[in-house]
């Protein structure tokens, strides 16, 4: 069971990405309309996010803001 939940941690969807990035479900909706932030997937009617392109991304942007990814 642990190793499923360690699995479905390595997935986020459209909340839980807007979770890390502190803002709300429908700009990560429009990020991703307009092409900007992580690369997501379509799976059925969801949208998920590979949490390490989710870091990845949002380290990229600490990093061109100054600081040292």
């Amino acid at each position: 069971m642990d190793e499923i939940k360690a699995k479905h941690r390595e997935y986020l969807n459209t909340a839980e990405v807007a979770e890390l990035a502190r803002t709300t479900d429908s700009t990560v909706r429009y990020w991703r309309h307009i092409g900007y932030g992580p690369r997501g997937f379509v799976v059925g009617r969801r949208v998920l996010y590979r949490a390490a392109d989710v870091h990845t991304w949002l380290s990229g942007l600490y990093a061109e803001a100054g600081g040292s990814a």
